[in-house]
């Protein structure tokens, strides 16, 4: 897929469509929300919470110690707490196993950052939440890693348009740092006193930082 691609108007589309839909008397479409963290769900919840109603999905085996992976997980489920919602946001915890990052990386383990090791792990969490998603028939799916000016947009829509085929449910495109979506994600942070990690997850990025 093209970086040149807006996916900040595909976005727009889908989004005025749905609240013309709305708006004639329709119910928000569901939406599964892979997220990475609070601070990076924060402003996605914010802005597509009276579209949708979102499931916030927390499925990141590339988080490689346990005790960052529950931090992160309590400071989302505690954000969803607390942040006002059109539509109710709920939480669902994938599994944790970070053998699955590490078999999805292999071979790719010396490679820096945004490289195809990034890219690898995109689709391994992308697939989950696709997978899900299709199995328990939600609308949409998406993801919150674009929010980020580290991930590459192009790739992580690349990806979730080839998976939403794969598996029948729609993607929604998406560029959320666009906007001012990061400023946002960060103001968001200091209001509701976030834990904002200092790297991404997984071992490499960790050692990077």
């Amino acid at each position: 897929m093209k970086e040149n691609i807006n996916f900040q108007i595909k976005l727009d589309m889908k989004l005025d469509d749905i609240r013309e839909d709305i708006k004639k008397g329709g119910s928000p479409p569901t939406l599964l929300l892979h997220g990475c963290c609070a601070p990076c769900s924060s402003y996605v919840l914010e802005y597509l919470n009276s579209y949708f109603r979102i499931t916030s999905f927390y499925y990141n085996p590339n988080i490689s110690e346990e005790p960052e992976y529950r931090k992160r997980v309590e400071e989302l489920k505690r954000l969803i707490n607390e942040l006002p919602a059109d539509n109710e946001i709920s939480f669902l915890e994938g599994r944790y196993i970070p053998s699955e990052y590490d078999e999805a990386v292999k071979g790719l383990e010396e490679l820096g950052e945004r490289s195809r090791r990034c890219y690898a792990c995109y689709e391994l969490r992308l697939k989950e939440a696709a997978n899900v998603a299709a199995d328990m028939g939600f609308d949409y799916f998406t993801t919150t890693l674009s929010i980020s000016p580290h991930k590459n947009a192009g790739w992580i829509n690349e990806i979730g348009e080839r998976l939403g085929r794969e598996y029948g449910v729609e993607y929604l495109y998406a560029d959320f740092k666009k906007r001012n979506g990061f400023k946002r994600s960060i103001e968001l942070s200091e209001e509701y006193h976030l834990y904002r990690q200092d790297y991404c997850g997984c071992v490499y990025s960790k050692k990077d930082r």
